[in-house]
């Protein structure tokens, strides 16, 4: 799988831009706020319908423009398709598929795939835990497109049921009342989605986890620790499996009971602070090296090996059930020291096709020697082996 062009028409920094690629490497180098990173940003959003840098698409779009599209050709298994969104803040995107219009959006989800890494995957190790729950839920996306559903739905069940419980808390006695009574039904809608979201979870830890412990192994090659474990920490007890063997993994209708159980249990402590405190949006991913908790332990070294080890097992795990997804690698060199550097060069240098950025072109290592497009004063200029 790879791009074969890209067309860009008032995304971000781009009033047009119509850029040429290929399988192999094609580095974009450039001085800071040139627009490089915009053009990965674009190869990377019509994958996953989300920019890695902004939370909203109302900044994808150039300043005085109503709208932005990205357009790309791409080729699978020796097939060209023409991939298309149009980016519309406060309304919804549409897509279109060898110009076909698709019914939505999301609909292109799995057409093309990414694997994106740049200087922010550190808050993956350091950060809170809603990162490491986006990197879980954005990889179960890229893996099965079906569940932006389940989290849309689940993301609607929390926003509703949210406001019936401070409603059950500061409101009137009838609208306390009213709300009390409604709750029970977002209970349940609750326990069916989150069961859902969280049983995908724990088949996507477990799937991920010898990956992970291969791909930091071989980033951090001659390091003192290499023995990595991971595992999913739930916001509530998890059923045991009947027969006490092996992970929970897909059991949702178990996972239904036990969510509607904890629900029951803390009704009273939800009421009374007025927020959701059971679902899989209050959990979290424990990286643990050696014995302790990579979070708040490791070195600063260690958690960019972590970081990057996440990274190369969501691509190794995606590689495995279908095509190469694109590695796109934005200025992610300049934060690495030499070693690291050189081993994540190696790492990824056989993939199908490597999008790079960097300032400079000393900061790519010699094991990614490819095209080289400059970027310059917002101009893509035409690219040189």
């Amino acid at each position: 799988m790879h791009v074969v062009h890209l067309s860009l028409h008032d995304f971000r920094s781009y009033p047009e831009a119509e850029v040429a690629l290929g399988p192999g490497v094609t580095a974009f180098v450039g001085r800071n706020g040139q627009g490089k990173t915009n053009l990965v940003e674009a190869v990377d959003y019509i994958a996953r319908l989300a920019s890695h840098r902004v939370a909203s698409d109302a900044p994808l779009v150039r300043f005085g423009a109503d709208h932005a599209v990205v357009r790309a050709a791409v080729v699978r298994d020796g097939r060209q398709a023409l991939l298309e969104v149009q980016i519309n803040p406060g309304a919804s995107n549409r897509a279109r598929v060898n110009r076909s219009p698709l019914p939505r959006a999301r609909e292109l989800l799995g057409l093309v795939r990414t694997v994106l890494f740049s200087p922010d995957d550190l808050a993956l190790v350091k950060g809170d835990p809603s990162e490491r729950r986006h990197f879980l839920d954005d990889l179960l996306v890229q893996r099965a497109p079906r569940f932006a559903g389940v989290r849309a739905d689940y993301d609607r069940v929390l926003k509703q049921r949210g406001s019936l419980l401070r409603t059950a808390r500061t409101g009137g006695s009838s609208r306390r009342e009213s709300a009390l009574g409604t709750l029970g039904v977002w209970d349940a809608h609750l326990a069916r989605t989150g069961a859902e979201l969280l049983a995908a979870r724990l088949t996507l830890v477990e799937d991920l986890r010898p990956f992970v412990a291969t791909a930091y192994e071989a980033v951090a090659e001659g390091s003192g620790r290499t023995d990595v474990t991971m595992t999913y920490r739930s916001s509530f007890e998890l059923p045991v499996p009947a027969d006490r063997q092996g992970p929970l993994r897909a059991d949702r209708d178990g996972l239904v009971v036990a969510l509607l159980a904890e629900v029951e249990r803390r009704r009273d402590e939800e009421i009374e602070r007025g927020v959701n405190l059971v679902g899989p949006h209050r959990d979290d991913l424990t990286l643990v090296l050696g014995s302790l908790p990579v979070r708040g332990y490791a070195s600063h070294g260690e958690a960019w090996s972590m970081a990057l080890a996440l990274r190369l097992a969501s691509y190794d795990l995606l590689r495995s059930s279908g095509d190469d997804p694109i590695l796109i690698l934005d200025d992610v060199f300049a934060e690495l020291d030499t070693d690291r550097r050189d081993r994540l060069a190696e790492l990824v240098a056989g993939a199908e096709q490597v999008l790079v950025t960097a300032a400079v072109p000393d900061d790519i290592p010699a094991a990614l020697a490819g095209v080289r497009v400059d970027v310059v004063d917002g101009k893509v200029l035409p690219g040189v082996g």
